[in-house]
């Protein structure tokens, strides 16, 4: 589906964001790309996009090189940014813009994107608060039917029930040929959409593993104080006592805490992925 391989690129001399680096993301699932500030997130992005071209290395796409930009991959991959700018007409003239450069697009996906967000077709982009601007935005990207969608940070700037709802969006448009990545610092907003964690720092993979796994392996906990079992891999400070994560071993299955699970892959990198992916 998407590889990248061996890639190194830096916005400015010997200065890399990323060095011979090298991920796959697979054909089908959410995946959720994780990482702290400066790690090059937001950068695979756009470099899987062909948007930057990587100095070593290369993104391949279908086997097709994304610097390329040609148009049967640039028909099939719809990147939602951080930030943008849409043009300040209404969302019909927009999408008589956007249709023909998406083989897939979906007018009865878009119908119901707007349907579940609350939004109407007849609107004027520049009428349209920051949040109503991404909720249209989020469901001209679903419309495009792509068979691979990135999202930088999708739920900033939307409201807590507009984040309920944004999961629910996504999550009825899915089918197994699409491939969604979703980065972001938000993992409360996500979690539960997740199959696939990608949790990276600087030129280095911390983790690449199915949540079902995750949740077959580790176990989460809120433990007081004398009553953390002895394998624990991690431990934080809790409001009633420590947060913990430790081998599931034959347990019964919790749920997966994300944020819990990065501070430990940060602090016990070795000692998580012993668990999670031993062979790997």
């Amino acid at each position: 589906m998407l590889e990248i391989k061996d890639l190194t690129f830096g916005y400015r001399k010997n200065l890399h964001v990323l060095e011979d680096f090298s991920l796959t993301f697979r054909e089908g699932g959410i995946y959720g790309l994780l990482g702290k500030n400066g790690t090059g997130k937001s950068t695979l992005l756009y470099l899987a996009m062909g948007l930057l071209h990587p100095q070593k290395g290369q993104v391949l796409y279908n086997g097709i090189n994304t610097r390329l930009r040609r148009p049967e991959s640039l028909g099939d991959m719809f990147i939602v940014p951080e930030e943008y700018n849409l043009p300040s007409i209404l969302l019909e003239e927009y999408l008589k813009v956007v249709r023909p450069f998406y083989p897939r697009f979906s007018n009865e996906i878009l119908e119901q994107c707007l349907a579940g967000f609350g939004m109407s077709k007849d609107v004027h982009l520049a009428a349209l608060s920051m949040g109503q601007k991404k909720k249209i935005y989020m469901c001209i990207a679903l419309a495009a039917n792509t068979r691979l969608l990135l999202m930088d940070e999708p739920t900033n700037g939307l409201d807590i029930p507009s984040k309920s709802q944004f999961r629910k969006v996504v999550a009825s448009g899915m089918t197994d040929d699409k491939t969604i990545i979703i980065s972001t610092h938000q993992v409360r907003d996500v979690e539960l959409l997740l199959d696939h964690l990608c949790i990276i720092e600087p030129n280095r993979v911390l983790l690449d593993a199915p949540m079902a796994r995750v949740a077959d392996r580790l176990r989460f906990l809120e433990v007081g104080v004398g009553e953390a079992p002895s394998d624990v891999i991690y431990a934080e400070q809790g409001l009633h006592g420590y947060n913990i994560v430790a081998p599931r071993g034959d347990a019964a299955e919790t749920p997966v805490n994300l944020e819990l699970l990065f501070n430990a892959l940060l602090s016990n990198a070795e000692g998580v992925q012993k668990i999670v992916t031993p062979n790997s």
